[in-house]
């Protein structure tokens, strides 16, 4: 299969790498188009595939076009590459916020999915799902799914809608965990403990808990519950939580991510 990925930034490059590592497309049926010109440098550098600064008649031997630019890169990227498509060819989107229908009119192609992966793809744990325009067959669908495998797990939607949710929960979903993860650490030098001190006993805190979580046939309360004994320390913290409503404004938090979502297709 050859594949050209437009925008070859850190998640563009994840998948580029990824493909690479198992195989699935050979650097010389890898055209990367990266206009950033020291990026580009770096690029070529690393072996990491054909690198070009433009968009050209090269890329309408790609079997595959992954779009990776920035939303709001995304009207000027279309107008250059509306010439070079050929009908045969797949359009993949994981740019947030732009739904399959504007994508297929601005480009006059039908066959276009859309996917919404998050960062843990550059180690080969990410979590994307994707969505398809009516008019791509099942064969196409299973060809892209095995190249989001590739990166961590995929799922596919039928209802698209649903991918600006998607991108409120998983898409954006690291930095919440890094922030809840930063605020304990932070908590614990402000209790005394030097930072590397207070990075570790959080860090392989949340490990230890989420590979408990994983392999317990125990419900999320239920986990809670076990920690949380009757008028102890962790009942303390929980009633402040509680209290200061961080549940509900980490909701509301993921709500306004999936609603800018939406705005970006605007």
């Amino acid at each position: 299969m050859k594949v050209a990925i437009i925008g070859c930034g850190n998640m563009g490059m994840a998948f580029a790498n990824s493909f690479i590592q198992y195989n699935l497309v050979q650097k010389a049926d890898l055209l990367l188009v990266e206009k950033n010109q020291e990026r580009g440098l770096q690029l070529q550098e690393q072996k990491s595939g054909i690198v070009v600064d433009t968009i050209s008649s090269k890329i309408s031997q790609a079997d595959l076009i992954i779009l990776s630019v920035k939303p709001q890169d995304y009207p000027a990227v279309s107008l250059d590459l509306k010439s070079y498509i050929n009908m045969s060819q797949v359009i993949l989107s994981i740019m947030a916020g732009i739904p399959i229908a504007q994508i297929q009119s601005s480009l006059s192609h039908d066959l276009v999915i859309r996917a919404m992966p998050n960062t843990p793809a550059l180690l080969g744990m990410g979590m994307t799902a994707f969505a398809a325009a009516e008019q791509v067959g099942l064969s196409d669908i299973r060809k892209v799914e095995n190249l989001i495998n590739s990166t961590g797990r995929a799922v596919f939607l039928e209802d698209e809608k649903l991918l600006d949710a998607v991108t409120g929960l998983s898409g954006s979903g690291p930095a919440y965990f890094f922030y809840l993860i930063k605020s304990m650490i932070d908590a614990g030098v402000a209790m005394g403990f030097d930072p590397a001190m207070s990075s570790l006993l959080v860090k392989q805190t949340m490990l230890g808990s989420y590979h408990l979580m994983q392999t317990s046939d125990k419900t999320l309360d239920e986990l809670i519950q076990a920690v949380a004994s009757k008028g102890g320390t962790t009942e303390a913290a929980l009633r402040v939580f509680q209290e200061k409503l961080v549940g509900e404004g980490l909701q509301q938090g993921i709500y306004a991510a999936r609603d800018r979502a939406v705005e970006l297709a605007k």
